[in-house]
């Protein structure tokens, strides 16, 4: 039987994304996003609340994205997957993190007057003005067409929504192996 390594988050930025090049100058990104799980305690009937904290890297255009229109407070909608990284730190220790390699961050909500948005992981992709429909206040950007906005298109500060049933046909690709240099914090 097969394997599914899949993760969707919904979450609010801790800080804004740092962002970094790798010696070939591809940029990696990397912010963490807080998701909170609330119930009722069975006993008192209180109200409890846990928030965990999930470290999150992009690369290549949705990394540049993800600095320019991500900051800290932000809900955003993760869709990617888990990947366990190994190094070692400066005493020679091995080390392992866990994090979400994300193929699609979503902006949701409006900052500051502004629209919501999404991003594929598509550094060879195109902007995608999400002309199937959907006028909603989100955006995207696909893999593979390249389209200028019609003259009678209002350009926004943030792309348009995009047809979430169209699959990116590269958005499993792994990025390059990094040196030590290149790890991404």
């Amino acid at each position: 039987m097969g394997s599914l390594n899949k993760v969707i988050l919904l979450g609010n930025l801790g800080a804004d994304p740092e962002v970094r090049y790798t010696a070939n100058g591809r940029a990696a990104a990397n912010f963490n996003i807080a998701t909170t799980e609330v119930w009722n305690d069975k006993n008192s009937g209180d109200r409890q609340e846990r928030t965990e904290w999930h470290r999150i890297v992009c690369w290549g255009k949705t990394a540049e994205l993800a600095k320019e229109y991500l900051k800290k407070g932000r809900t955003v909608l993760i869709e990617g997957r888990l990947q366990t990284r190994e190094w070692e730190d400066k005493e020679g220790k091995k080390r392992w993190t866990t994090e979400v390699v994300a193929d699609r961050v979503t902006f949701v909500g409006r900052p500051e007057g502004g629209g919501g948005g999404s991003y594929d992981r598509g550094e060879r992709g195109s902007y995608d003005r999400g002309d199937r429909g959907d006028r909603g206040g989100g955006g995207g950007y696909d893999r593979g067409r390249a389209q200028e906005p019609r003259a009678s298109e209002p350009r926004a500060s943030e792309p348009r929504a995009q047809d979430s049933g169209s699959p990116s046909a590269d958005s499993h690709d792994s990025p390059p192996p990094l040196d030590d240099d290149d790890i991404p914090f």
